[in-house]
């Protein structure tokens, strides 16, 4: 396969404080917004929108789009693109998330909730039955919303990816991150090829559910092993794709090793289209989680 010619205004080797002005955005600042983050805070919840400082948090929230990080806030992992806690015993599962989680997507009107969380390697089913209950709950308080789930790799576990799947998401979303040869490197203890087999097999036990992966571009990939990581995503049968540059939490986490440009990014989503995948987003400022509700 031949690879994509970068294009001239990506940025390699960015300086650690610079960022090109197509990063650029403004914090939401709506009264409505900060509403909702009070309602959030009280209710006791946690949210990827605000734990990652998403720039598309606002019009998310507006377009009635949110995505809640279940299970606590400790992770039993340790990945080097991520800003969450580690901890090998996060403690006991909260029962209780599931009725406040249902009682703020009531609140907020939201039409589609995503549900992802920490790994939680120390549960037998690493939180498999607790997704379950989060979206059993949100069904029984909002029957209109639509329910995508982002998942750990549930360390290869089928069964616990079988619980997922009885819960009947509309949309089912494994992460791969990064391409094979940087995942030893970046994510901490997960193996490329099962997250692969985890998406395969999710489509063969339930054809009539969505899948959906998503990398982040700038950790040291090229455009040809993107490029091969998509045919990997088609092998797998994945449904939907996300492409979106990765930003670096602290000094401590991984290097950014290049800001991809916003041709480069529809470049290699034009070829995504091009592979016949249902649905793909593509772009700096894209998250697993934007535009979630159009891949509907």
């Amino acid at each position: 396969m031949s690879a994509l010619n970068i294009i001239d205004n990506d940025i390699p080797n960015p300086p650690p404080s610079a960022k090109p002005p197509w990063l650029r955005v403004k914090a939401p600042s709506r009264e409505g917004v900060l509403k909702l983050k009070q309602l959030i805070q009280h209710q006791r919840l946690h949210t990827v929108c605000e734990s990652a400082a998403c720039p598309n948090m606002g019009e998310c929230w507006q377009a009635g789009t949110a995505t809640f990080m279940i299970l606590g806030n400790l992770c039993t992992r340790a990945c080097r693109f991520c800003d969450v806690k580690t901890s090998a015993r996060p403690g006991a599962v909260d029962l209780h998330e599931p009725k406040r989680l249902a009682e703020t997507v009531a609140t907020m009107g939201l039409k589609h909730v995503v549900l992802t969380s920490v790994t939680r390697d120390d549960l037998p089913d690493g939180g498999a039955a607790h997704f379950v209950r989060c979206m059993d709950s949100i069904r029984q308080a909002k029957n209109d919303v639509t329910l995508e789930i982002l998942t750990p790799d549930f360390r290869g576990d089928l069964n616990a990816l079988q619980v997922v799947l009885d819960g009947a998401p509309e949309i089912f979303n494994h992460n791969l991150e990064t391409i094979q040869r940087l995942t030893p490197r970046i994510r901490s203890g997960a193996v490329y090829h099962r997250s692969l087999d985890i998406l395969a097999e999710a489509k063969k036990r339930a054809p009539h559910i969505k899948t959906k992966s998503g990398l982040m571009l700038g950790l040291g990939e090229t455009n040809e092993e993107v490029l091969e990581c998509l045919v990997d995503f088609k092998k797998a049968n994945v449904d939907i794709v996300t492409l979106g540059q990765y930003l670096r939490p602290s000094p401590k986490h991984h290097k950014v090793m290049r800001f991809v440009s916003p041709e480069s990014f529809n470049e290699l989503g034009a070829a995504a289209k091009d592979m016949g995948f249902a649905h793909v987003e593509s772009g700096p400022l894209v998250r697993s989680s934007y535009h979630a509700e159009r891949a509907l």
